[in-house]
C-alpha cells in the first residue's frame, strides 16, 4: 500500500509539472483548407457554440439553440454502452485470457485503470483534450469542468455537433469523452499481463494519459465546430484553431488513431520494457476459461455500438450508418478469421472467433460513418485476415511478448482501418463523401474527393500517432521503471499476481 500511495503523490508531482509545460505549446498555424470529410468526428471546443466568428455586421442574433432530448437520450445510452464495454466487456475478455492465478489481477487493473482515468478526466483531461489551445493541447477553460453550467443562462452549456444549429449539453459530450479515455488505457493491460506491478500500471496510465491520450485526442478530434464555419473568408482562421491532425484532413470517425493505434503501440513497448513472462515460450500459458473470453467479446460488440454510433453525437442518419457498419464488418471479420484459421490448422477455434470479432470490432472504428456498408464489409473481411497475420506472423517478427496480442488486434487492425476509410469514403465507392450542410460554406464538393490523396493523408496520421505514442511510452515506462520499478519479482510472478498483488483468488482451491 505504501508503494502504492508513493506512486500516486509522484505521478500528481509528474502531473502537475506537466501540465504547466502544456501552458507553453506553440499555437497553431492555419491550414489551407477545411478537413476533407464531414463525417469526421467534431468532437467539440467547450462553448464553442459561443465562439465568435469573423463576419460583417450581422443581423439580430437568433435565439441560441436548445438540445433535442432525442439526441440527449441518445447519447447518455451511447456512455453507458461504453462503460458495458470496459467493465465488465474488456475485463472479463482479457480475464479469461491469462492463466488462473492472474484472473483477478487483470480485473482489478482494468476497474481501477478505468476509475483512475475518468478522475483525471473531469479534474484537467476534458480541458487539455477539448477547448481551445494549440494545435497539440487544449487549454484551461474547463479545469474541474468549470464553466459547464452557464450561471448567466442558467442553464448547462451546450457542446456543438456535425449539424449546424444542433447541440448536446456539453456535460453529456464529456461524460462520453471519459469512457474513450478510460477504455483507452485499459486496452494497454493486456500487453503485460501477468507480470507487471499494481504501482507501476496505474503510475504509468497518469503520465501516458496526459501526454499521449489527451494530445492525440485534441489533435485529431479537435475543431471549432460547423456554426464556426459561416463562409469561405473564415475557413482558414477556423483550421487554425483546430487539432493538428484534423487541420490537415485526416478521418477518425471514432478513435482509430486515438484509441486504438495509440494504446496498441503503448502495450508493444510495455511488452518490450517489462519483458517476458517467466516460461514464455517453454511452458504452457494457455487461456484458462475461453467461456469467460467468449462472453467478454459479446459484451464488447454490444458496447461498441454505443462507442460508434455515439461518435455521430446525434440521433440521425450517421448514426445509424455507423451502428450497421459495426454490426456487418464485425460479422465478416469473424467469418474471415475462421477461414484464415481453418485454411492454416485445419480447424476454426472459439478463440479466433472472438478475436476476429475484436479485430472487425477495432477496423470499423475510424470508418463507421465515413463509408458504405459495401465498405465496411470489405474493411471487416481484409481486418480479420490482416488480424489473424499480426497475432501470428507478427508477432513471431516482432519477438515481443505482448500477451493478449494488443498490437495484433488493435494496432494491425487499427492501421487497416484507418487507411481503408480513405479508401471506402469516397462517393465512387458508396461513401458518404461531402454531404454535411456546413461544407457548402467552404465550397467543398464531391468532385474534389481524392482516393490516394486522401489515404495518403491517413497514412500520415497513423506514423505521427506511431511516433508520438511510441516516444510518450518509452519515456513512461523508463520513468516508472527508475521510481517504483516495473516488474514484480520472480517468485511473485510464479505464486500469481492474485495473491501476491492483492491478497485474494478468483477460485476457491
Amino acid at each position: 500500500m505504501k508503494k502504492l500511495l508513493v506512486s500516486l503523490a509522484l505521478g500528481l508531482s509528474l502531473l502537475t509539472t506537466g501540465v504547466a509545460a502544456l501552458a507553453q505549446a506553440p499555437a497553431a498555424a492555419p491550414a489551407a483548407a477545411v478537413a476533407e470529410a464531414t463525417t469526421a468526428t467534431p468532437t467539440e471546443a467547450a462553448a464553442a457554440m459561443q465562439a465568435p466568428v469573423a463576419a460583417a455586421a450581422a443581423p439580430a442574433a437568433a435565439p441560441a439553440p436548445v438540445p433535442n432530448k432525442g439526441d440527449t437520450a441518445w447519447m447518455l445510452v451511447s456512455t453507458i454502452l461504453v462503460i458495458l464495454m470496459v467493465v465488465p466487456g474488456l475485463a472479463l475478455f482479457y480475464g479469461g485470457l491469462v492463466r488462473s492465478k492472474n484472473m483477478l489481477s487483470v480485473l482489478m487493473q482494468i476497474m481501477v485503470t478505468f476509475s483512475l482515468i475518468v478522475v483525471l478526466w473531469f479534474i484537467y483531461g476534458y480541458s487539455l483534450a477539448f477547448t481551445e489551445g494549440s494545435a497539440f493541447f487544449g487549454g484551461f477553460d474547463r479545469l474541474f469542468m468549470k464553466g459547464i453550467w452557464d450561471n448567466t443562462a442558467g442553464t448547462f452549456a451546450n457542446a456543438a455537433t456535425f449539424s449546424k444549429g444542433v447541440v448536446i449539453p456539453e456535460i453529456v459530450f464529456a461524460a462520453f469523452q471519459a469512457t474513450f479515455a478510460g477504455i483507452t488505457c485499459a486496452l494497454i493491460v493486456g500487453a503485460f499481463a501477468e507480470r507487471i506491478k499494481f504501482s507501476a500500471v496505474l503510475l504509468f496510465m497518469v503520465i501516458w494519459f496526459t501526454f499521449s491520450y489527451l494530445p492525440m485526442a485534441h489533435m485529431v478530434w479537435f475543431w471549432m465546430g460547423p456554426d464556426a464555419y459561416t463562409g469561405k473568408e473564415v475557413v482558414d482562421a477556423m483550421n487554425g484553431k483546430a487539432g493538428y491532425i484534423w487541420q490537415s484532413g485526416a478521418l477518425d470517425f471514432a478513435g482509430g488513431t486515438v484509441v486504438h493505434i495509440n494504446a496498441a503501440v503503448a502495450g508493444l513497448v510495455g511488452a518490450y520494457m517489462v519483458g517476458k513472462r517467466i516460461g514464455y515460450g517453454k511452458e504452457a500459458m494457455a487461456p484458462h476459461s475461453l467461456t469467460l473470453t467468449m462472453v467478454g467479446a459479446a459484451l464488447l460488440w454490444v458496447g461498441w455500438f454505443g462507442f460508434n454510433a455515439g461518435s455521430a453525437l446525434e440521433a440521425s442518419g450517421f448514426a445509424a450508418l455507423a451502428f450497421i457498419n459495426t454490426l456487418g464488418a464485425t460479422a465478416a471479420a469473424v467469418l474471415a478469421w475462421c477461414v484464415g484459421e481453418a485454411l492454416m490448422r485445419g480447424k476454426a477455434s472459439m478463440l479466433g472467433a472472438a478475436s476476429g470479432a475484436v479485430a472487425g470490432l477495432v477496423a470499423i472504428t475510424p470508418a463507421a460513418g465515413n463509408v458504405g456498408i459495401g465498405g465496411g464489409l470489405v474493411i471487416g473481411f481484409i481486418a480479420g485476415f490482416a488480424c489473424l497475420w499480426g497475432v501470428h506472423g507478427l508477432k513471431k517478427l516482432l519477438g515481443a511478448d505482448d500477451s493478449l496480442d494488443v498490437f495484433g488486434v488493435h494496432g494491425v487492425g487499427g492501421i487497416v482501418g484507418a487507411l481503408l476509410t480513405g479508401v471506402f469514403n469516397s462517393p465512387s465507392l458508396g461513401g458518404p463523401g461531402f454531404v454535411a450542410d456546413w461544407v457548402t460554406a467552404t465550397g467543398i464538393t464531391a468532385a474534389d474527393y481524392s482516393i490516394v490523396s486522401q489515404v495518403w493523408i491517413q497514412a500520415k496520421a497513423v506514423l505521427i500517432t506511431l511516433v508520438w505514442s511510441g516516444v510518450v511510452s518509452f519515456i513512461a515506462y523508463k520513468v516508472v521503471d527508475l521510481t517504483i520499478g516495473l516488474r514484480v519479482s520472480e517468485e511473485d510472478e510464479r505464486e500469481g499476481l492474485d495473491i501476491t498483488s492483492h491478497g485474494e483468488t478468483a477460485y476457491s482451491r
